[in-house]
């Protein structure tokens, strides 16, 4: 018998080839084919179930993220897939683990910051998984503020070591993951001092556990950390608490790429550039944007599929129900983050590019676009991430009450990814630094020297502080050139708005300080500028398929004209429209839903989510949602009894009024 498909209606309106637009959302067909293979890999293992997840116990989730990663490593092996076929098993298994920190950030950390002798001897340690490595920086009391770390390194030129020392309880190490519980060593983050003078912050390879029976070597303390944030989600992984008590490694496991330490004890710097270091930096921050893509697009995919299901109000003489997508009030809240699930996936696409070009440039020791690559890197890991964990909250708002159910699979989704909000520098420092690049970058507007990259629209600055939107007519807002002004003008305006008020101040760090809530608005009018430009350069390459650049140009007009409705006080009150230009955008945005709708389950089965990767009833390819949502209720171990337990002990007492009174 033929399977119901509840959507098949909804996937004949569409108006382009959904086929085509998944190989744009992976980015070539080959990327493509090798995604879609891997994930069917994955959702047809029965060792890699994940739908009873959220009912597990801490200890048994963990011992079943031990059993997949062993497990997926097997099949690696077995299947000979490449580095990359590997990563997206990894990806598809969606269960964090200490595996995430192996090749996400311990091999990162010595490629980029080793020297050639060292890469040679812990590299294929770990690319075998003869050795577990985790990344062990942020401490109890300080995590975005590196500089601030107090776990010490101190040179013994008498042995030849180093010893590290956590000197306060402040010092230890927290929240690493893959620390507490499986990692055999960590590249830690300690003070470096020699002959009593401190160099700051370096990188040491360290072994924490011993290679026979895994118990912590001597002078280190290791456990985890605790539960966090919600059912499953991010309690499969192993985030640790450390402390060294004198612990002794040799001098070579210092990470000397950039500076070294000599056997007579003296610092030195490396003849190699210290901005080699911002490589894996920007690598590792290109990785979050494009799972904030991921993420965000599981979440829409969920929303979407559901509100084509959900019938609420609206029926005439008996007739069916109105589909909630139809209800422009859901429209208005969920199409605007389905242009963002697309727009995080170009701008990440554009990131792999920026850091190919970042790095061919750092080996010709050309550190010309370096700052501009921090700040653009920092800011759009800022952005990005807030932008899809509140994407996510509002998914799960859309989906009503059903929403909130665990088989629902937006909880556990949020809990998982909410992190990424704090780890790798928290967002509101993260758009500090893209702040102060800014602050710079205007104080050097008339020396001469042009902006580069990301943040050349700079260059034009007299005409951006001066320039009137040419909008009268409401499609006026479907010219790319006319939205992409309107966003340079804004980021323009707040920007030199920010220098003005800090040159108010006689100290510069007073009024950075005084004005930073407005250096964090200005930094964001930068990042979706840069969204939303790279969105628009997207649009300009060759996209195959009937139908599809079309539907790719709505939904860029969706993402920008939503950004100007949400920041409308941003563009009339630095004079970049006027408040009729502003109505007018929302006039426009409101017809675009309409041309959105048509092809919105179309545009989420782009993303190619496999039923087990989205782990959600209300997300299912089918849409048959409310026979499966009555099925696993009745998996809860609270129905394995009909009396629950305790009821003799504690309810029927109550009940039958056994209980005796007596006077206090």
């Amino acid at each position: 018998m033929e399977a119901l498909d509840y959507h098949a209606e909804e996937r004949r309106k569409a108006e382009f080839a959904v086929q085509e637009m998944k190989i744009v959302w992976a980015g070539s067909r080959q990327a493509y084919e090798m995604s879609d293979r891997v994930a069917r890999l994955v959702a047809s293992d029965p060792v890699f179930r994940k739908d009873n997840r959220t009912r597990l116990s801490r200890k048994e989730l963990f011992t079943d993220t031990l059993k997949k990663v062993a497990h997926a490593w097997k099949r690696i092996i077995e299947l000979r897939l490449s580095e990359e076929e590997g990563t997206k098993l990894m990806d598809f298994m969606d269960q964090p683990s200490f595996a995430d920190l192996q090749w996400g950030m311990f091999i990162p950390a010595i490629k980029g910051n080793g020297t050639e002798e060292q890469k040679a001897k812990w590299l294929p340690m770990a690319y075998k998984v003869q050795i577990l490595g985790c990344y062990a920086q942020t401490e109890l009391g300080h995590g975005s503020n590196v500089r601030g770390l107090e776990t010490t390194a101190t040179f013994d030129p008498q042995t030849d070591e180093f010893v590290l020392h956590s000197p306060t309880l402040t010092s230890s190490k927290w929240w690493p993951g893959g620390m507490g519980k499986v990692s055999t060593h960590a590249v830690v983050y300690a003070r470096l001092i020699t002959d009593g003078q401190d160099h700051g912050v370096h990188g040491f390879i360290v072994q924490l556990r011993s290679l026979d029976d895994h118990s912590p070597l001597p002078g280190i303390t290791a456990g985890d950390i605790g539960m966090k944030f919600g059912s499953g989600a991010y309690n499969s992984m192993d985030n640790g608490v450390m402390r060294f008590d004198h612990v002794r490694i040799p001098r070579d496991q210092m990470l000397m790429g950039i500076s070294q330490v000599t056997r007579e004890g003296k610092y030195v710097q490396s003849d190699v550039p210290r901005q080699l270091m911002y490589g894996p930096m920007v690598f590792v921050r290109r990785k979050i944007v494009a799972d904030a893509s991921t993420a965000l697009s599981r979440a829409v995919c969920i929303a979407t599929r559901y509100s084509a299901v959900r019938r609420q109000f609206g029926s005439q003489n008996g007739g069916p129900e109105t589909q909630v997508i139809d209800y422009k009030t859901q429209q208005s809240r969920l199409f605007p983050l389905l242009a963002s699930a697309y727009a995080f996936r170009f701008v990440g696409q554009w990131l792999m590019w920026l850091y190919t070009d970042v790095m061919q440039r750092l080996q010709a020791n050309d550190f010309s676009t370096l700052p501009e690559v921090h700040a653009c890197t920092a800011g759009l890991k800022s952005i990005t991430t807030s932008a899809t964990a509140d994407g996510i909250e509002e998914c799960r708002k859309l989906c009503g009450g059903h929403g909130y159910l665990s088989s629902s699979g937006l909880p556990e989704l949020f809990a998982v990814y909410v992190p990424a909000c704090t780890y790798e520098g928290d967002n509101v420092v993260m758009l500090l630094q893209v702040g102060r690049f800014l602050m710079k970058t205007v104080s050097q507007l008339g020396s001469g020297k042009m902006p580069v990259g990301t943040i050349a629209y700079m260059g034009r600055a007299e005409h951006l502080l001066q320039c009137r939107c040419e909008v009268e007519r409401a499609e006026d807002w479907l010219k790319p050139h006319v939205i992409l002004e309107a966003f340079e003008a804004r980021a323009a305006r707040m920007a030199v708005a920010c220098a003005k008020n800090m040159n108010k101040f006689p100290k510069q760090e007073d009024g950075f300080a005084e004005v930073s809530a407005d250096l964090t608005e200005a930094a964001v009018a930068h990042c979706q500028l840069i969204v939303v430009s790279k969105f628009i350069e997207k649009l300009q390459q060759d996209i195959p398929g009937k139908g599809v650049k079309r539907q790719l140009e709505i939904l860029c007009n969706v993402y920008a004209l939503s950004l100007m409705h949400k920041h409308i006080g941003d563009f009339v009150a630095t004079g970049c429209i006027s408040p009729e230009q502003g109505a007018l955008a929302n006039e426009q945005l409101r017809l675009l839903y309409s041309q959105v709708r048509p092809n919105a389950i179309a545009l989420v089965d782009a993303f190619n989510h496999t039923d087990h990767y989205l782990g959600s009833i209300l997300g299912r390819y089918d849409g048959n949602v409310y026979p499966k949502l009555y099925e696993e209720a009745w998996k809860d171990p609270l129905n394995e009894t009909v009396v629950p337990d305790g009821f003799h002990e504690y309810i029927q007492p109550i009940l039958k009024q056994n209980i005796r009174l007596a006077r206090l």
